[in-house]
């Protein structure tokens, strides 16, 4: 446009175009030129002006992308070392079960296992409180006189859950 504008120019005023109704189109036509090119250049100056608030909005997202990741890759790693702790712990854990129930009577660990398979996952509960731990239900009374008369070898079971019930101190008997 601007190109064609300054050789319209340079026509005009250089004498070339001697006819009036020639020159007025011309004049008519650097006029409109001008305004287009204005109206362009208007335009030209909105697209950037958004140009640069979509970049900066960018930079910003990024900056927040960069925190983001930098804040996952910090719970994968206390994540990966809970599980390595974890995976220490059952290891442990396995290893004190096999010495333990290798000092427990065959027919009882049958019992044992048979009942934690029945119970998911848990075979025998601690009675606390005169409360079964793995039903949570408390023993009626003459349950409780049933636990306190019995042997300390005895194995009992509670009534509810059938799981076999571990005496403790802090049974409450």
């Amino acid at each position: 446009m601007r190109q064609r504008a300054a050789r319209n120019q340079q026509r005009l005023d250089s004498g070339a175009v001697t006819s009036p109704k020639d020159l007025e189109n011309l004049q008519h036509e650097i006029v409109s030129l001008a305004k287009r090119q204005g109206d362009l250049e208007d335009v030209v100056l909105e697209i950037m002006e958004r140009r640069e608030s979509a970049q900066e909005r960018a930079r910003e997202l990024a900056g927040r992308v960069e925190s983001v990741e930098a804040k996952l890759a910090d719970a994968a790693t206390r994540r990966d070392n809970a599980v390595t702790e974890l995976d220490q712990e059952v290891a442990s854990i396995t290893k004190e079960r096999e010495v333990v129930s290798a000092s427990v009577p065959v027919d009882l660990m049958k019992l044992y296992e048979k009942l934690r398979v029945q119970q998911g996952g848990v075979g025998a509960a601690r009675l606390h409180q005169r409360r079964c731990e793995g039903c949570r239900l408390e023993l009626n009374i003459t349950e409780v006189n049933d636990v306190r008369a019995a042997a300390p070898d005895q194995v009992l079971r509670c009534e509810n859950c059938g799981r076999i019930l571990v005496r403790t101190p802090d049974s409450g008997l």
